[in-house]
């Protein structure tokens, strides 16, 4: 009996030591959202080398772990951007809508607040503005993703261990920052955060904390303008965090426009926001490589527009054709409003012929109206890229998890998107 204590004891401390071994000092939190299955394997294809005859592996590819079940907490299977961030930033499930609260709408606390009270510093990085739904639920708690002005209000007014929660935030936003009832960048400012509305000057950014906000709301499509916007804002935040890095730092940094592409079903636009990702990423991957005691862990939220590649009965899909086109249907749309040209138009955005179909398609649409236009350019390019589309909301599949550096062995496997918070959380109390 007593060696058998004794063995028992010995293999306590055995698998506490392990852990602790295992225990990142850093932690870099990265979402895709809507980055379901299908569009890793696009951008794989999408990024393929012709010249070669094998399809070369992505950043994605190389640290794939596991997968994650997204399910909100009620009977619809399908969850939204605010379910499944609470999820992800606290460990526990909720409605749809949920900015860090429960079923009952009470608080619940998130991994950047437990990391923020045990004296780690924090951020948040996105491309949509800093109080959407994601970003949101590392930080704020509210009844509805909605609720913009209370959420940004809560950046400042949700004190841990009286002080703010987050050290650094970069994004959009500045419509919910500077409005007519409070002027929430003069209350930062006074707090003493530098502040920045320019993402060409991110290098006046030099100490923390920071707060940089490049755009009234989302930043614009990667596709657009400002191609590498969040590969540049990591490096940024990543600079920053390792000057302040006496306790460790905790960030989030969200690839947030991948679901609004998704939304649009517009294949090209999710394609460019998934280069921008992926080069973050590899920013991240650097940081973690000459820093060993840093935990990357990558997911997403849930998948978005039930993508797939190849479609209306073809064994095909048409990357070349989806690499000619170099503006996103919005802005597209938004010019051939403006513009009688339709053909000098579309042919430069598109590298597409404008035969006598394409013409008529896109007359009839345009004298439709804005939201007519739209949907036949994307249909025109989804058409001939070989590209399906079954929603322009969420789908209820699998999501992708991937981990790199001290303690990445732990999310192996199938899993819930509670347990990858649960895991990183953790490791935040440790």
């Amino acid at each position: 009996m007593k060696r058998s204590l004794s063995v028992l004891a010995a293999s306590i401390v055995l698998s506490t030591n392990a852990f602790a071994e295992s225990t990142p000092k850093n932690i870099i939190y990265m979402i895709g959202d809507g980055m379901g299955p299908t569009y890793t394997t696009a951008y794989r294809y999408y990024m393929d080398d012709k010249q070669t005859k094998e399809v070369e592996p992505t950043i994605f590819d190389s640290m794939l772990v596991g997968m994650a079940h997204t399910y909100p907490d009620d009977d619809t299977v399908v969850t939204d951007s605010a379910a499944g961030a609470t999820a992800l930033s606290t460990g526990k499930k909720s409605y749809n809508g949920a900015i860090a609260v429960n079923t009952e709408k009470k608080p619940l606390k998130t991994m950047l607040e437990l990391a923020k009270h045990k004296g780690m510093t924090t951020a948040l990085v996105a491309t949509s503005q800093i109080n959407h739904a994601t970003p949101a639920s590392f930080a704020a708690h509210n009844e509805s993703r909605r609720n913009y002005d209370e959420i940004a209000n809560d950046y400042i007014d949700n004190k841990i261990a009286g002080k703010l929660p987050v050290d650094l935030m970069l994004g959009g936003g500045t419509q919910y920052f500077v409005r007519e009832d409070r002027n929430l960048v003069a209350e930062f400012q006074a707090a003493g955060y530098t502040y920045s509305d320019d993402i060409n000057h991110l290098d006046k950014i030099q100490a923390l904390p920071a707060l940089g906000l490049f755009a009234p709301v989302g930043l614009p499509f990667a596709i657009d303008q400002y191609p590498d916007r969040l590969e540049k804002m990591t490096d940024k935040a990543l600079s920053l965090l390792n000057n302040n890095n006496k306790q460790g730092f905790f960030v989030m940094i969200e690839g947030s426009q991948i679901d609004w592409c998704g939304h649009a079903n517009d294949i090209a636009c999710a394609m460019h926001e998934m280069h921008d990702f992926a080069n973050a990423i590899k920013v991240a991957k650097r940081y973690v490589d000459s820093n060993p005691d840093t935990l990357l862990v990558i997911t997403a939220d849930h998948s978005t527009g039930g993508l797939t590649l190849g479609a209306n009965g073809q064994y095909r899909w048409e990357r070349d054709i989806i690499k000619g086109v170099t503006a996103s249907a919005q802005e597209l749309t938004k010019q051939m409003l403006a513009d009688d040209n339709i053909e000098a138009l579309w042919t430069t955005a598109t590298k597409l012929p404008f035969d006598n179909q394409t013409k008529l398609q896109l007359e009839q649409a345009k004298s439709q109206g804005e939201k007519q236009l739209a949907q036949a350019i994307k249909s025109i390019i989804s058409q001939a890229s070989f590209t399906g589309w079954t929603t322009s909301g969420h789908t209820a599949i699998d999501v992708q998890v991937f981990a790199y550096g001290k303690g990445a062995n732990q999310f192996i496997g199938s899993q819930n998107n509670t347990q990858i918070a649960d895991k990183l959380i953790s490791f935040i109390e440790k």
